[in-house]
């Protein structure tokens, strides 16, 4: 007899994995939430009738938000718990970014920017704990990689959806659309997230050379005793988020002000970057894991830096399309990079503490970001505002590369280097 065919066991799986349902999913559906608004929010502010400053000031806006509430969020997720943490930042982000769509003037589309980065900060450093808790050491790099591919395919899909929305409906229903899209991942969250959550077994703190070794919750001596890798890191932090957010700016900006492109033409410009990103992160959690966090790191802020400076070079779509995929190869390259530093460096006595002062830290720089663009395009003009944010790639890549000591490790803890990496990863 033919045994039936059964989704039970596939769905039962699902279930009990730690982080398919309460973490992979809600990532995929907020970044199509928020990549769909990526080439909509210049042409939404300019609606209102404002200059590039306050275009940028809108942008980075929801960054602002979360750069004001990073360190209460670390705090208030140990006193919440992962699950309710996140069900509430994402609940109040949903509810702020539909509150869009209604906004009379410049102010108010602010303060729903600001609402929505305050949510958005709450839910993204409690997914980053829930990870960093469940999260093997061996595969960190590959996992978070996965992550960043899948934000990726939101940054791919989201543009072109809300271009087309945009163009066909008005540049509001992009925003419920967007706070709709946010609805699966608030059910995954609140029904598969548990409050419990106990380390897995591989999980083993990081103790870099020159360190005292574990902190339990000395957090402000922790962050005392790893200023010597907490300064490059944050550095290199701040300006890696800079490049990161502004290419969101410039690109947009450039198309419409320099280039006289649509807002379709530009939808489909950002997804086809974001495409390019998407098939990096393998590689890049293959380094990383492999071969140690600076190798994917220092590559893809380089390659950024190069693909930003020739932006004011480019004379129409297709030159621009050829920069906008290059600055998205290098950075598909460091596909998660950043969030696997700060899970390499959060203790298990203080994670979610530690992950909010490390959020804050790249948050500055990607609030920067936006506005940066903006008032250098309005003081002086939109290329010297691309070659900004060459400049900033290219001190993330010379801090990650001269300042900053290997984060990955062997499983006793010792420094990884390149010459013993695979060997190490074939023992694991």
């Amino acid at each position: 007899m033919t045994k039936r065919l059964s989704l039970h066991p596939y769905i039962r799986a699902l279930r009990r994995d730690p982080l398919i349902l309460p973490f992979f999913v809600p990532t995929l559906a907020v970044a199509l939430a928020l990549g769909l608004l990526t080439p909509v929010l210049p042409y939404y502010a300019e609606t209102f009738g404002v200059s590039y400053g306050w275009v940028g000031v809108l942008t980075a806006a929801q960054a602002l938000g979360t750069l004001l509430t990073d360190l209460p969020s670390g705090l208030l997720i140990s006193r919440l718990g992962h699950r309710r943490a996140m069900v509430l930042g994402l609940a109040i982000g949903t509810v702020a970014s539909a509150g869009l769509a209604w906004a009379g003037s410049i102010a108010v589309a602010l303060v729903f920017r600001l609402v929505s980065g305050i949510g958005f900060s709450l839910f993204g450093i409690a997914r980053h704990a829930y990870f960093t808790e469940y999260s093997k050491v061996s595969s960190r790099g590959q996992s978070l990689a996965l992550f960043g591919g899948l934000v990726r395919v939101g940054q791919f899909v989201g543009p072109m959806l809300g271009g087309a929305l945009a163009a066909a409906s008005g540049f509001r229903v992009p925003f419920v659309v967007s706070a709709i899209l946010c609805v699966p991942a608030l059910l995954c969250v609140a029904l598969f997230t548990a409050d419990r959550c106990q380390p897995d077994k591989l999980l083993v703190p990081v103790t870099l050379p020159g360190e005292r070794g574990a902190f339990g919750g000395r957090f402000w001596a922790l962050l005392g005793d790893r200023a010597g890798v907490l300064v490059p890191a944050g550095i290199g932090h701040v300006f890696a988020q800079v490049i990161r957010s502004g290419r969101n700016t410039i690109i947009p900006l450039y198309a419409a002000g320099a280039l006289s492109l649509d807002v379709d033409s530009v939808g489909m410009l950002m997804g086809i970057a974001a495409a390019v990103e998407m098939v990096m992160f393998a590689p890049a959690g293959w380094l990383m894991d492999h071969l140690g966090r600076k190798a994917a790191i220092v590559p893809s802020f380089a390659i950024q830096a190069v693909g930003m400076a020739l932006v004011p070079l480019t004379g129409g779509f297709a030159g621009l399309l050829a920069c906008a995929a290059a600055i998205g190869l290098g950075n598909g390259l460091s596909s998660g990079a950043m969030m696997v530093l700060g899970s390499d460096l959060a203790p298990p006595g203080a994670r979610s503490e530690f992950l909010g002062v490390w959020a804050l830290i790249g948050d500055a720089g990607g609030t920067g970001g936006p506005a940066i663009v903006g008032f250098a395009a309005d003081a002086l003009s939109l290329p010297v505002a691309a070659l900004s944010m060459a400049l900033a790639g290219l001190a993330a890549a010379l801090t990650f590369g001269v300042f900053l000591p290997e984060t990955l490790q062997r499983r006793d803890g010792a420094p990884l280097t390149l010459s013993t990496a695979n060997f190490n990863q074939r023992r694991r």
